[in-house]
């Protein structure tokens, strides 16, 4: 199965994950020379962590790859492949792997997680969600 989620980041939301996360370096909070912000590479990973938290994903671990950097006004799709789904209903390990692209279809984060629902609901993992 794949999971999608799709987002535009905006200036605003550089500037807040920057006051709560304290990762205020200069590429956040200067423009560059061509009057554009970077998005927080952290920022950029909430979209694949937006997905697990739909599932009730709780990861044990989780691998970023940056491959690119993202700036405002990028809109990046996340596309997350559950590679792996075992166990009972209850209680099910998940493996998954995920490639964010940008608006130009350049891929931005690779990356995957392993970790285990609790509770999955039953329509949750359907094919393009």
């Amino acid at each position: 199965d794949i999971l999608s989620w799709t987002r535009t980041f905006l200036e605003a939301d550089v500037r807040s994950f920057g006051r709560v996360s304290g990762d205020e370096g200069r590429q956040h909070v200067i423009p560059d020379g061509q009057g554009r912000l970077m998005v927080q590479g952290l920022l950029t990973a909430t979209l694949p962590s937006k997905i697990g938290g739909d599932l009730s994903f709780l990861a044990r671990e989780m691998i970023f790859r940056f491959e690119r950097p993202v700036f405002v006004g990028d809109t990046i799709h996340c596309q997350v492949r559950i590679d792996r789904l075992e166990g009972a209903p209850d209680h099910r390990h998940l493996v998954c792997s995920w490639v964010c692209t940008n608006q130009e279809s350049a891929t931005v984060m690779t990356g995957g997680a392993q970790g285990v629902i609790l509770g999955l609901p039953p329509q949750a993992l359907t094919a393009e969600s």
